[in-house]
């Protein structure tokens, strides 16, 4: 069958490159460390490598559950939802694949959370803590999800342009996400409170005033009741953004490497790539839409199935990875290259020595995340959508000495 081909040949990629960036990391954690400590450096290696094993692994479970779906899943999951009102039967059958999806990789969750990343020092979550998040999510899935199938369904059923429409319907909640983030993780997950720190507020609000950018705050979350990791992140849109501060961050980093991060970020503010990026994401909406719209009907009498609104909308969820992987090079080079800007405008806004601080704080956050400096080219072409910090750091004017890759090319010791 055509979209059986078309996405075997997606997982086979898919392993192909993690498989490429095992065998790569393995040889290369063995070499002189790079950036981190010789113990830093083999734990980051070993770290990546047990991550692409759980990736491999994942899509095999992912290949498995599509071939099922394909075979006889989408018609024993609509032969066994019996509903008088056909709306609600359609909302039944693709919230019902989705929760037995969601089912199935729980495993994989709870592996990484309590398996792997306690391992290696990042959980810092309770079992009790990690069934309350999971059962949060999991109910507003249902009750978001059944909203947002409802209204492609009712456009389905009411519009000959059914997959204009529906991408336009699409792009809209995808927004509203993006503008209500800070505000959902706030209300059901993280706890966020004002910036005690007068000094580093000010400061925080001076970078701000510098390029234009009006937030309704700076926020601290308590992400380290969860996870070890160091992160930051802006949200919402107009008056209502947000800046939000892990508490892990402000721990490890002193004052001016903070600074630097916010700074990189604002350079992505002013620069409007938070625009750039939603119209990336819009664009490979639009694609999937258009082809998943024009389907030849010999596509279903292949699949032995009638384009039904739900058909449509499973086959949609499916394939989106595929699409995404596809498209993802084209991204990843269009952010590589916003994140070498935003650097760039992080440097300057830290003023004299910024570049210095901005490369310090990289620097730390490769320590702390546990980030292995080097990556294959061919991982770095399709899951990169930053620049490997190497050669950040060199942008910045960093010495990262001579790295002897002339050993690590075309050779692959995975040890899956």
């Amino acid at each position: 069958m055509t979209v059986v081909t078309i996405y075997t040949l997606f997982v086979l990629v898919s392993i192909y490159t993690s498989v490429m960036q095992i065998g790569y990391v393995n040889l290369a954690k063995r070499k002189k460390a790079v950036l981190l400590s010789d113990a830093d450096f083999l734990k980051a290696g070993n770290y990546a490598v047990a991550k692409e094993k759980m990736s491999i692994v994942s899509s095999f479970i992912d290949y498995i559950m599509f071939i099922a779906w394909m075979g006889f899943g989408i018609s024993y999951l609509s032969g066994s939802m019996i509903f008088e009102n056909d709306a609600l039967m359609n909302i039944a059958i693709v919230m019902g694949f989705i929760v037995i999806n969601s089912v199935i990789s729980l495993p994989f969750a709870y592996y990484e959370k309590f398996v792997l990343d306690e391992k290696f020092g990042f959980n810092k979550s309770t079992m009790a803590q990690w069934i309350k998040d999971t059962l949060i999510s999991f109910v507003m899935t249902l009750v978001l999800g059944s909203l947002v199938v409802w209204g492609i369904y009712a456009i389905i059923s009411n519009f000959d342009l059914w997959w204009l429409w529906s991408f336009v319907f699409i792009f809209g909640v995808v927004v509203l996400i993006n503008m209500l983030y800070p505000a959902f993780r706030a209300m059901f997950f993280d706890k966020l409170t004002p910036l005690q720190d007068e000094k580093l507020d000010a400061e925080i609000k001076r970078l701000m005033d510098k390029t234009g950018f009006v937030s309704s705050g700076v926020f601290v979350s308590d992400a380290s009741k969860r996870d070890a990791r160091l992160n930051a992140y802006f949200g919402g849109f107009g008056k209502a953004k947000r800046v939000v501060l892990y508490d892990t961050l402000i721990e490890k980093l002193s004052t001016k490497e903070l600074l630097a991060v916010l700074g990189h970020e604002l350079g992505h503010f002013a620069h409007g790539d938070i625009y750039k990026n939603i119209a990336l994401v819009g664009a490979m909406l639009f694609a999937m839409f258009g082809i998943f719209g024009n389907l030849p009907e010999s596509l279903y009498l292949e699949m032995g199935i009638s384009p039904a609104p739900y058909l449509l909308m499973i086959l949609l969820i499916l394939f989106m990875p595929v699409l995404g992987f596809i498209m993802m090079p084209i991204m990843g080079i269009v952010s590589r290259h916003n994140e070498y800007e935003a650097d760039k405008m992080g440097s300057e806004l830290g003023g004299e020595g910024g570049a210095v601080e901005l490369a310090n704080a990289l620097k730390k956050l490769v320590t702390e995340n546990k980030s292995f400096p080097l990556s294959h080219p061919i991982y770095i072409f399709f899951h990169y959508t930053h620049p490997p910090v190497l050669e950040r750091l060199k942008e910045l004017g960093v010495d990262v000495g001579n790295i002897d890759k002339s050993s690590l090319e075309g050779k692959c010791e995975a040890n899956i």
